[in-house]
């Protein structure tokens, strides 16, 4: 099968040997994989431990030490499978990473996760370079007729062909693009995305859709000038860390709490963050108890290194449609949008508690850099997310007006 593949033109990557996927991700593996894996004969002796997998409902996982690694990294930081076998006897989901691949008519997009390091830094060959090797990727993991598959809904019961949703992509990026501030690019696309959202397209293709998506666009900056603002409600507020703290947790088993005694602390976690009253808890490395009012108050202007950065990764998102549809729980595009630009003020938060986490009063790039390797871990890729509770929060935000205000609030 012949891929025709649509490259992000803004990000390079190679792997750098980190061994960070190996930590922060719980692998899934197949019966198939698990019986290959078996059959290379692994040993205690080769200080891997008899019980490598563990079954969860019906799925099967690699186990991970105490420290959260993986059971098949090696002291180097290095895969004992692959350095042993080679790549090819890798489960998929390590061969893979940290590319994904989504159906845009007729091609295959292509984003990245930003949980990898190396991609948050953009190291490494540009995905031009990479063609060949993406391109093999691709076909390990691309059905046949992925590329017949029709374009995400705009909004519920508003379907367009794919050449009117890739104008709806293009103006998003077109508005991304622009030499404006974070925010302000942010807050116009939450503008004219929310009106294209409640819009009938019924009488509105081809052309027509271009000309109403130049004069949204267009108007965009107009319209937020003559919009009074309003700062974030107290439910928009609860809504909103209850987001951040799904984004904050780590999803390899040894960080999940066990038995009653796990289950009670965690209970306990989840009402401070609803409530915003007391300490954050944190759930991984890298984060500390600190009150919510020291996180939430003062002023934290994001870095310089912001603006590259999040605008990369926006733009990376959304050129590989990696926020809607199959690449985001099915869900339309406007409401996948509205969870984007909910993950970068998600990831803005993330950065202040780094910051007061290491004792400092300002965000430097470090603590954005992992803001960012934080919550796209689970972006995309957390059952919690998909949850009807989770979509109905992204919904709720988006009807009263709160993503903009709290773009307002935290990406300053």
């Amino acid at each position: 099968m012949s891929i025709k593949l649509t490259l992000p033109q803004l990000q390079n990557w190679s792997c750098h040997n980190c061994g960070g996927c190996c930590r922060q991700h719980g692998i899934a593996i197949t019966e198939a994989e698990r019986d290959r894996i078996a059959k290379q004969g692994w040993t205690e002796a080769d200080n891997v431990p008899a019980e490598w997998f563990t079954r969860q409902r019906k799925s099967l996982r690699l186990n991970h030490r105490p420290d959260g690694s993986c059971v098949f990294l090696d002291e180097k930081g290095l895969c004992r499978i692959h350095g042993k076998f080679g790549e090819a006897a890798k489960p998929l989901a390590c061969r893979i990473y940290p590319y994904v691949f989504h159906p845009a008519g007729g091609r295959m997009t292509v984003s990245l996760r930003y949980s990898c390091p190396s991609v948050v830094e953009n190291l490494g060959k540009t995905a031009e370079k990479s063609r060949g090797e993406i391109a093999k990727t691709a076909k390990l993991v691309v059905p046949e007729d992925a590329q017949q598959l029709p374009p995400p809904e705009v909004s519920p019961g508003e379907a367009v062909s794919w050449d009117d949703f890739r104008r709806i992509v293009d103006a998003l990026d077109r508005t991304l693009a622009q030499d404006k501030p974070l925010a302000q690019r942010l807050r116009e696309v939450v503008f004219w995305v929310g009106m294209i959202g409640q819009a009938s397209l019924d009488a509105v293709r081809g052309e027509r859709l271009g000309e109403l998506l130049d004069v949204l666009t267009t108007a965009a900056p107009a319209e937020l000038e003559l919009t009074p603002e309003s700062d974030v409600s107290a439910i928009g507020a609860t809504q909103f860390r209850l987001l951040v703290a799904q984004y904050a947790r780590k999803d390899t088993e040894v960080t999940r709490a066990a038995g009653w005694r796990g289950r009670l602390t965690m209970l306990k976690a989840g009402l401070a963050w609803a409530g915003g009253k007391g300490v954050a808890t944190p759930f991984q490395d890298g984060y500390a108890e600190v009150p919510f009012d020291r996180i939430e108050t003062g002023d934290w202007p994001l870095p310089a290194e912001a603006d590259e950065l999040l605008t990369r990764y926006l733009r990376t998102k959304v050129r590989g449609l990696h926020f809607c549809g199959r690449g985001y729980y099915g869900v339309p595009l406007a409401e996948g949008w509205a969870s984007l630009a909910l993950c970068v003020c998600s990831v803005a938060w993330l950065a202040r508690w780094s910051a007061l986490s290491a004792g400092r009063e300002a965000i430097t790039k470090d603590d954005l850099v992992r803001g960012v390797t934080t919550a796209d871990h689970h972006h995309g890729f957390s059952d919690a997310l998909a949850t009807r509770a989770s979509r109905k929060r992204v919904q709720l935000l988006t009807r009263a007006n709160e993503v903009d205000a709290l773009v307002r609030r935290y990406v300053t």
